[in-house]
C-alpha cells in the first residue's frame, strides 16, 4: 500500500490548549486506520483538520504526495475527503433526502429542486444501510441512531475516496452496528480509506489494519493489529493499566422511592396506537435500575414519561416518595426531585452559547443568587466543585463548552444535574461517545451516588454496561416490559432474548 495522507508536524492550539501537539502520521491507500485515545486527546481535533473544519493549524497535510489545506469542509469534499462527525451536523427541518444532498441539490432542466430524483437517490443510499426510514421524513421526527444513519449516508453519496468516522456506532443498535460493518466492508473493497475514530476496543480489534494511539494531544505510537492487543492499546491511551471496574460488594437498596404503575404513552396516528404499554416497576433509594432494549423499544420515552417531556401526556400512575405525581413540565419533575441526563448532548443537553460554568449552573443559579442578584464568584465556585470532583477537562470555567470533548461536555451535563440534589437521576445512555477510563469514571461515580442513597435509572445500548452497573434490569419489546432479571440473573443472552420478544 502507498501512502495516501502525510500528516507533517501538525500543532493546534485553543486557548488555554495545544489540542495538537507536532503530530506526525502516514495514513496508507486502502486501509482502515483506526484513531484512539481518551476524550480530549485530539481525535477529533485532527480528524476536523484533515476534514476542512479547522483550517488554522501549523504544520502541513500532504494528500497523494502534495501539500493541500483546506478552507472548508467542501474544499475538502471537492478534493475526495469527508467526514461523519459524533455530533450530528444535520438540519432537523429537512428531511432525510433533503439532507442528505444539502448544498449540491440536483435539480431539473429549469434549475428547480428535482426532489423526486434526491428521493430515488437518497432510498437507495438508505437501502444500501439496511435503513427503514422514508427519505421524506423530517430529521427532528427520527431517533438519534436513525439521524446517525442518514449522516452515514450523506457521506456515502460523495461517494469519496478517504471517509472519516467518528465514533459511528455511538448511538447504534448491536443490529444496526452489524449493518454498518457490512457496509464499512463493502466501502473497503471498492478501495475506499477509512479513518476510525471509536472507544471501543471490539470494533477496534475488529475492523482496523493499524492502530493510532492519541494522548494529550500527542502522537503515542501507531501499531498494526495483529501486533497487539486491547490491553496493550488501552494502556497506551492512559499512560498506565485500566483494571476491570470493580464495584464493591453488593448494595442495599433501602425503601421505595418512585413506583410506575401500568404506564402507557400514545403513539397518535400510528399503526401500534402505543409507544409504551402497561409499563409497571418500583426503583429503591441506592439502587441501579437499567433499562435494556433495542432500538426503538422505548428506552428514552419511557425516561421522557417520567420527566414530564414526554411527546404526549402519558396514561397510569407515577408515585415518588409514595405520592401521586403528574409533570406537565420538566421543571416540575426537577423540583420534585428527578433529573434527566438525556442522550441527544448536543440538541437537548448543552447550551453551545453559554461557558462550561454556565452551563453546570444554568438549573442552580439561586444558590449563588441570595436577594435575587447572582453572586458570580459563588457561582464560579459551584462550577469548579464539579469540574473538580467529575474530573472535567476544561482551561476553566469561562471556556466555551463547545471547546470541550464530547466525554467532557457529558460530565459537566452530569454535574449540572447532580446540583439540584435530586431523589432520582435519569441518566439516557450516558457513556455514549465516551472513552474507557472517563466510563470507568463514571461508573464509579454512579456507584458512590447510589450507596449515598441515589436512586438511579440508567438506560444503554451496551449490555456489559448494565451488566457492571445494575442491581435490577428491565428489558423492552416495542414498548412493553419483556423481561425483569437481578443481577445474579441477567446474562447478555437472557437479556437479547427478552428484547426481540413481540409484544402482544
Amino acid at each position: 500500500m502507498s501512502s495516501l495522507i502525510a500528516i507533517d508536524h501538525v500543532t493546534q492550539r485553543f486557548p488555554g490548549v495545544v489540542a495538537l501537539d507536532d503530530v506526525s502520521l502516514a495514513i496508507e491507500r486502502g486501509e482502515l486506520h483506526a484513531i484512539v485515545g481518551e476524550n480530549g486527546a485530539g481525535k477529533s481535533t485532527l480528524m476536523k483538520v484533515l476534514s476542512g473544519v479547522i483550517a488554522d493549524y501549523e504544520g502541513q497535510i500532504l494528500l497523494r504526495g502534495r501539500p493541500v489545506r483546506f478552507a472548508d469542509t467542501r474544499d475538502a469534499e471537492a478534493a475526495g475527503i469527508a467526514i461523519i462527525h459524533q455530533e450530528l451536523n444535520l438540519v432537523e427541518d429537512l428531511s432525510a433526502a433533503a439532507n442528505i444532498f444539502l448544498g449540491r441539490e440536483k435539480r431539473t432542466v429549469l434549475g428547480l429542486l428535482d426532489d423526486r430524483s434526491m428521493e430515488r437517490a437518497a432510498a437507495g443510499l438508505l437501502v444500501q444501510l439496511e435503513c427503514h426510514v422514508s427519505p421524506r421524513q423530517p430529521v427532528r421526527e427520527l431517533r438519534v441512531g436513525d439521524q446517525q444513519l442518514v449522516e452515514i449516508a450523506k457521506a456515502l453519496s460523495l461517494e469519496t475516496d478517504v471517509l472519516i468516522m467518528d465514533e459511528p456506532t455511538s448511538a447504534l443498535t448491536e443490529s444496526e452496528v452489524a449493518r454498518l460493518f457490512r457496509v464499512i466492508e463493502r466501502l473497503r473493497q471498492r478501495g475506499v480509506t477509512i479513518l476510525y475514530i471509536s472507544h471501543k476496543m471490539d470494533e477496534v480489534f475488529r475492523l482496523a489494519d493499524r492502530i493510532t494511539v492519541l494522548r494529550d494531544g500527542r502522537l503515542i505510537r501507531t501499531l498494526r493489529r495483529a501486533d497487539t492487543g486491547p490491553r496493550e492499546v488501552t494502556h497506551l491511551m492512559v499512560g498506565r493499566e485500566i483494571e476491570a471496574v470493580h464495584l464493591g460488594t453488593g448494595r442495599h437498596p433501602g425503601e421505595v422511592v418512585l413506583e410506575v404503575r401500568e404506564l402507557s404513552l400514545p403513539w397518535t396516528g400510528h399503526a401500534r396506537s402505543w409507544r409504551l404499554k402497561d409499563i409497571s416497576f418500583t426503583l429503591r433509594r441506592g439502587e441501579i435500575l437499567g433499562i435494556a432494549g433495542l432500538m426503538g423499544a422505548g428506552r428514552t420515552e419511557l425516561l421522557e414519561c417520567l420527566f414530564g417531556s414526554s411527546a404526549e401526556p402519558p396514561r397510569g400512575a407515577i408515585l415518588l416518595d409514595g405520592r401521586a405525581v403528574r409533570f406537565e413540565h420538566p421543571e416540575e419533575a426537577t423540583k420534585a426531585g428527578i433529573a434527566l441526563v438525556t442522550e441527544d448532548r448536543k440538541r437537548l443537553g448543552l447550551f453551545a452559547n453559554l461557558d462550561v460554568g454556565e452551563n453546570i449552573t444554568v438549573c442552580t443559579l439561586r444558590q449563588a443568587a441570595p436577594g435575587g442578584v447572582v453572586n458570580w464568584a459563588a457561582q464560579r465556585r459551584l462550577a469548579e466543585g464539579v469540574v473538580r470532583d467529575l474530573g472535567v477537562k476544561t482551561a476553566g470555567t469561562a471556556a466555551a463548552i463547545t471547546s470541550l470533548s464530547g466525554g467532557n461536555q457529558q460530565k459537566a451535563v452530569i454535574g449540572r444535574w447532580l446540583l439540584t440534589k435530586p431523589k432520582v437521576l435519569l441518566l439516557d445512555d450516558p457513556t455514549r461517545g465516551v472513552d474507557v477510563g472517563a466510563k470507568a469514571e463514571l461508573y464509579r461515580l454512579m456507584d458512590r451516588l447510589c450507596r449515598d442513597g441515589l436512586g438511579i435509572i440508567v438506560t444503554s445500548s451496551e449490555l456489559p454496561e448494565l451488566l457492571t452497573l445494575c442491581d435490577r434490569i428491565l428489558v423492552l419489546c416495542e414498548g412493553r416490559l419483556t423481561g425483569e432479571f437481578s443481577r445474579p440473573e441477567a446474562t447478555e443472552q437472557r437479556i437479547m432474548e427478552a428484547a426481540t420478544q413481540r409484544g402482544a
